[in-house]
């Protein structure tokens, strides 16, 4: 049996057009599908071949809360080159912060629009 991966993280986001926008911006990502989602919602999946990130957002007259969990710190990427990921990052308006440089690599972090944490990482 292979060794386990995980597959995709599904993230509530305000506007998964423009988070997708992102994500393909920032890592050379793709959409992989897009559609109604459960509850009247709609999802957005990106990613690449092997995994992806399902972003959802909740039909506009759902009552309560809109998302799922508030346990999440951050999302991890891992990149090649990670001057090239935070040079997108400042280009879409965002802010980098905390970077580090410790074993086993380079990091930084930034928020997004719906302050959703990413840590972008490099072993390189």
């Amino acid at each position: 049996m292979p060794a386990p991966y995980i597959e995709h993280v599904n993230l509530s986001v305000s506007d998964p057009a423009r988070t997708a926008q992102l994500m393909v911006d920032l890592f050379d990502w793709h959409i992989r599908w897009e559609g109604a989602a459960q509850d009247g919602g709609h999802t957005i999946h990106v990613g690449d071949d092997r995994c992806y990130f399902a972003l959802y957002t909740p039909a506009t007259d759902r009552p309560g809360p809109h998302r799922k969990g508030e346990p999440l710190n951050h999302v991890g990427v891992l990149v090649d080159d990670l001057d090239l990921v935070e040079a997108r990052v400042v280009a879409a308006g965002l802010r980098p912060f905390s970077h580090m440089d410790y074993e086993p690599g380079r990091r930084f972090y930034f928020f997004d629009s719906d302050r959703i944490e990413y840590e972008i990482v490099s072993y390189g």
